[in-house]
């Protein structure tokens, strides 16, 4: 079933939160109450056996709201084709076969229903998805997903729809990690640093920090979903804009944890990825059908016309 959120939920949320700041006075803006940031509690029945004990406790965000400027094409990246699909296509494939995922929240950017509407109609997919408006920036459209996912999920993991080679079981290591500890708020795909590092000033090196201490953020990034929800209000209240959605965790005080994962879930910026993508995820399905099986007419991979997941 596919449902598409309100276009004015992010909006409303928005002066919500700020007319509040405004009543509670300046002072109270550097430091919202709780009760203005707080989540209600989730309206829906429990979870059941595969609810927070481990199973499809887990809504996934997917966002691919962009106009893809850097890129340069047009249609936007997430709409080009990578080996017969939808680049986006691959990331709603992989969240949707992750054992830890019951729910899809997929971003597309204004005015673009009808195109993701065309991006997921051949799609045979497991659980549900809901459409939601992307913001002026990413950090707003992560914000949109949140307020449009249905309640009853206690994780949500938010990836860019620009890696389409992620593997289920990234998605299932980053979320089981983040469950097994409640100590921790979230819980991030990354990669340790190789290259040299430099602390650079108007062009000259000033310091070559220690590597060792340096990892490069991917996605997926989980965390609990009111810690994210509370966050994500925390910066509309303060005009804070994060790099990620770690970095609006991280600034609340959220112990987050990287998780090592593949080189290869590489994000598709500029044209030349897409032709890193193309022959990667073109030599995992020669190699092993990338956990797909052709339909039953043969049409392609799974989730083409024709083809199942």
């Amino acid at each position: 079933m596919i449902r598409v959120a309100p276009t004015d939920g992010v909006a409303r949320e928005v002066a919500r939160l700020r007319g509040a700041a405004s009543s509670r006075g300046a002072a109270c803006a550097c430091a919202p109450a709780e009760s203005c940031l707080a989540t209600p509690e989730p309206a829906c029945e429990p979870l059941g056996p595969q609810g927070a004990s481990g199973g499809a406790d887990t809504c996934a965000v997917i966002v691919a709201g962009g106009s893809g400027e850097r890129f340069g094409d047009p249609r936007g990246k997430q709409f080009v084709d990578l080996c017969g699909l939808p680049l986006v296509s691959w990331s709603i494939m992989a969240f949707d076969r992750a054992a830890s995922v019951g729910h899809l929240v997929v971003v597309y950017p204004p005015g673009r229903l009808d195109d993701m509407l065309d991006v997921l109609s051949p799609l045979t997919l497991r659980c549900d998805v809901t459409l939601a408006q992307a913001g002026a920036t990413r950090q707003d459209s992560v914000f949109s997903a949140l307020i449009a996912m249905p309640p009853g999920f206690p994780l949500v993991a938010v990836h860019d729809g620009a890696r389409p080679l992620v593997r289920p079981e990234t998605i299932d290591a980053v979320v089981g990690t983040l469950r097994s500890d409640p100590e921790l708020a979230g819980a991030i795909a990354a990669v340790r640093a190789t290259d040299t590092l430099k602390l650079v000033e108007d062009g000259l090196i000033v310091g070559t920090p220690d590597r060792d201490y340096y990892w490069n953020a991917q996605t997926p990034q989980a965390f609990r979903t009111k810690k994210l929800l509370a966050a994500h209000r925390a910066s509309v209240w303060d005009d804070y804009v994060g790099t990620d959605d770690a970095s609006l965790i991280e600034r609340r005080g959220g112990k987050v944890r990287c998780v090592e994962c593949s080189r290869a879930n590489l994000k598709v910026t500029v044209p030349e990825d897409l032709v890193v993508a193309q022959a990667l995820l073109g030599r995992r399905i020669d190699e092993e059908g990338c956990g797909l099986t052709e339909g039953p007419q043969g049409a392609g991979p799974a989730g083409a016309p024709g083809g199942r997941i």
